[in-house]
C-alpha cells in the first residue's frame, strides 16, 4: 500500500531537478532571455497596466491566477483510472508541456509588447490565424465558465450551509472593496474580510437549521439558473468593488488551505486506498465514460498543461515582468507549483476508499450497478450533515478527502463539517472569481467580433453594447451549464482547453524558430504539441461519435458536438498556417546562412 508522503517527496524531487536543469536550459539557451534587453514593463511603463514588479510578487499573482479550480477538480475526476495514470500525466505533462507552454507564451507576449494571444498570433502567423485564435478564445472562455460552474452546482445543491457561506462572500468582498477605495487601508480591510468570512462559515450550522436555511436548500436547476444571472450583474460592477477584493481575499484562503493540507498530509501520511490502475482504464467508467487515453490528458488540464494559462501569460503578467530572466520563476516555476496542487488534490481523492469515491462521483443508479459497498461514507455523511451520495463534479469529493485528512489530526476530529464546508466555500469562491473575470473577457471578445459588423459595439464604454454582449455571454455558457452532466461538459472543456494549449505551442514553436540560435530547439514545443494535438482531436472524435451525436447516450447534445467540430476546424486552420510559416522561416534561415544551417 502506498502512502501520500511518498508521492509528495517524489513530486518535489522531480520538479526541483527539472526546474534547475530543463527550466534553466529552456529560458537561457532556447529562449536566450537577456536581462540587457529592456522589458515592456519598463519600456511602456504607465503606472497602471505596465508596471515593473519584483519577481516573487509576480510569481504569487501569476500562480494565484492560473491555479484556480482546474488543478483541484481534474485530478479528482481522473482518479477513476487509478493513481498511476494521473501521477504520470501530471509530472510528465507539466515539465515537458505545461511549463514550456506557459513560459514561451509569456516570452512571446513580451516580445510583442505584452499583447494578447490573438494579437501575437496575428503578428506571427497572419490575420486569418489571428482571427481563428480569437474565436477559439471565445469558445474556451464560454465552455470554461460552464464547466467550472457545474462543479459549484453540485457542491451547493441542497447545501444551505455552503450556499450561505458562498453567498456572504459577495457583500463581504464589496465591503472590502469600498473600505479600501475610500480609506486606502487594504491591510485593515483584508483582516476584516477574512474574519467575517470565517464567522459566516462558523455560523453555518445555525443557518442550516433555521427557516432561512430551508430557503437556501436549492435544487440543481435553481443553482444552474442563478449562476448566469449572478454573473451578469457581477460583471456590471466595477472590478475594484467585487472582482479584485474577492480575488485578493481568496489568495490568502488558497495559501492557508493548501498550507494546511500539506502539513496535514505530512503529519498524517494517509494511505492511498486506490490501486495504481483500475478496471475502468478501457472505458465505461462511472465518472468518465471514455478510456484512460485520451481522457486522462483532457480531464487533467490545469496541473499538467492548460491553454487557459495563455490568457494569463498574454494578459497582465507580461506587462509586469521586471527582467527577462524573471520568466523562469514566474512562467516555468509557477506551473511546477500548480503541478504540486494537482498532486495534493489527487492524494485527497485517492486516500478515500474507492467505493466511497464512486458513491460520491456517480449517480445512485450507476453506483448500484458497480457491486461495491461503501465503507466510511455513511459516517462521513452523518458527521458533515449532508447526504454525499451522487454529488458529482469533483468538488465534494475533494472537500470530503481534505476534511477526512484534517480530522485525523488530534483534537480536530469533531470538526469534519466545518472543514468540509470551508473547502466547499474555498472552491466556490475561486470559481466565482474566475466566472466574473471570464464573463468580462467573453464580453470583450464578443464586442470585438460583433464590432466588425457594427462599429459601435467595439466601444467597451458604450453601455447598450456592453449590456447586450454580457447577456449573450451569460446565455451561451448558461445554456451549456444546463444542457449536460459533468462527463459531457468537462470533456468539452478539456477538448477546448487543450486545443488552446496546442495553439499556444504552435505559436511558441514559431517564435523559437524565428529567434532561437538553433532551429532544432523548436522541438521543445513540437514534441508536446504532437502528443497534445493528436490526443485532443481523438478525444473530440470520441465524444462526438459516442456521446454528443449518439441519441442513446446520456450526454446527447448536437450543440456541444457542433462546438467540438468547430474547435477542431479552428485548430486545423491555425496548424496549417503554422506549418506554412515554419517552412518559410526554415528556408529563410538556411538561405541567409547555409553553412551554419548545416549544424542546426
Amino acid at each position: 500500500m502506498q502512502h501520500a508522503l511518498t508521492f509528495i517527496i517524489a513530486t518535489l524531487c522531480i520538479l526541483v531537478i527539472c526546474y534547475r536543469l530543463y527550466g534553466v536550459f529552456f529560458v537561457k539557451k532556447v529562449l536566450k532571455a537577456d536581462d540587457n534587453e529592456v522589458t515592456p514593463s519598463h519600456l511602456l511603463e504607465d503606472g497602471k497596466n505596465y508596471v515593473p514588479t519584483r519577481k516573487w510578487v509576480n510569481f504569487g499573482s501569476h500562480f494565484a491566477a492560473i491555479a484556480a479550480a482546474g488543478p483541484l477538480v481534474g485530478p479528482v475526476l481522473a482518479a477513476q483510472y487509478g493513481y498511476l495514470p494521473s501521477m504520470l500525466w501530471l509530472l510528465i505533462g507539466c515539465v515537458i508541456g505545461g511549463a514550456v507552454h506557459d513560459t514561451v507564451i509569456l516570452f512571446a507576449s513580451m516580445k510583442h509588447s505584452g499583447k494578447s494571444l490573438s494579437e501575437v498570433t496575428k503578428a506571427e502567423l497572419g490575420p486569418i490565424a489571428g482571427w481563428c485564435t480569437g474565436l477559439a478564445m471565445l469558445f474556451i472562455i464560454t465552455i470554461t465558465m460552464s464547466g467550472l460552474c457545474l462543479v459549484v452546482v453540485h457542491a451547493l445543491e441542497r447545501n444551505p450551509w455552503g450556499t450561505f457561506a458562498v453567498l456572504m462572500t459577495i457583500p463581504v468582498a464589496v465591503g472590502v472593496g469600498l473600505w479600501e477605495r475610500f480609506t486606502g487601508n487594504m491591510r485593515g480591510a483584508t483582516w476584516v474580510g477574512i474574519i467575517t468570512i470565517m464567522i459566516c462559515v462558523i455560523a453555518g450550522p445555525y443557518i442550516q437549521t433555521s427557516a432561512f436555511g430551508e430557503w437556501l436548500s436549492l435544487r440543481t436547476s435553481t443553482v444552474s439558473i442563478a449562476l448566469p444571472i449572478y454573473a451578469f450583474f457581477a460583471t456590471a460592477l466595477p472590478v475594484w468593488m467585487l472582482l479584485t477584493p474577492r480575488g485578493y481575499i481568496s489568495s490568502f484562503m488558497k495559501i492557508g488551505v493548501f498550507g494546511a493540507l500539506v502539513v496535514g498530509v505530512i503529519f498524517i501520511n494517509p494511505e492511498i486506498q486506490f490501486p495504481a490502475v483500475t478496471e475502468f482504464i478501457h472505458g465505461n467508467g462511472p465518472v468518465l465514460a471514455g478510456p484512460v487515453w485520451p481522457f486522462i490528458s483532457i480531464t487533467i488540464a490545469c496541473g499538467a498543461i492548460s491553454g487557459f494559462h495563455a490568457f494569463i501569460g498574454s494578459g497582465t503578467t507580461p506587462k509586469q515582468i521586471d527582467k527577462w530572466s524573471d520568466i523562469l520563476p514566474v512562467g516555468f516555476g509557477a506551473m511546477l507549483a500548480e503541478c504540486v496542487v494537482g498532486v495534493m488534490a489527487l492524494i485527497a481523492a485517492t486516500s478515500l476508499y474507492p467505493a466511497d469515491y464512486f458513491a460520491i462521483n456517480a449517480s445512485p443508479e450507476v453506483f448500484a450497478t458497480l457491486g461495491m459497498d461503501v465503507v466510511h461514507l455513511p459516517t462521513l455523511s452523518q458527521e458533515i450533515g449532508l447526504d454525499l451520495n451522487g454529488r458529482t463534479g469533483g468538488a465534494v469529493t475533494l472537500a470530503v478527502g481534505m476534511a477526512d485528512i484534517f480530522t485525523r489530526i488530534p483534537w480536530f476530529n469533531q470538526l469534519t463539517s466545518y472543514f468540509f464546508q470551508f473547502v466547499v466555500m474555498f472552491e466556490a469562491v475561486f470559481i466565482l472569481t474566475a466566472v466574473d473575470s471570464g464573463t468580462r473577457v467573453a464580453r470583450y471578445l464578443l464586442q470585438d467580433f460583433l464590432g466588425d459588423i457594427w462599429a459601435p459595439l467595439k466601444r467597451i464604454d458604450w453601455l447598450p453594447g456592453s449590456i447586450g454582449c454580457s447577456i449573450i455571454a451569460c446565455l451561451l455558457w448558461g445554456y451549456l451549464l444546463n444542457s449536460g452532466d459533468i462527463n459531457s461538459v468537462w470533456a468539452l472543456f478539456g477538448v477546448s482547453n487543450q486545443l488552446m494549449a496546442s495553439i499556444g505551442l504552435m505559436i511558441g514553436a514559431t517564435v523559437i524558430l524565428r529567434l532561437s540560435e538553433k532551429r532544432w530547439y523548436m522541438l521543445t514545443c513540437l514534441i508536446p504539441l504532437a502528443y497534445l494535438y493528436v490526443t485532443v482531436n481523438y478525444a473530440a472524435y470520441w465524444m462526438v461519435k459516442h456521446v454528443y451525436f449518439n441519441s442513446a447516450a446520456k450526454g446527447f447534445n448536437i450543440f456541444n458536438g457542433t462546438i467540438s467540430i468547430a474547435m477542431v476546424i479552428l485548430g486545423a486552420v491555425i496548424l496549417t498556417a503554422s506549418i506554412m510559416q515554419w517552412l518559410k522561416l526554415w528556408h529563410a534561415r538556411s538561405a541567409s546562412n547555409p553553412v551554419k544551417a548545416l549544424s542546426n
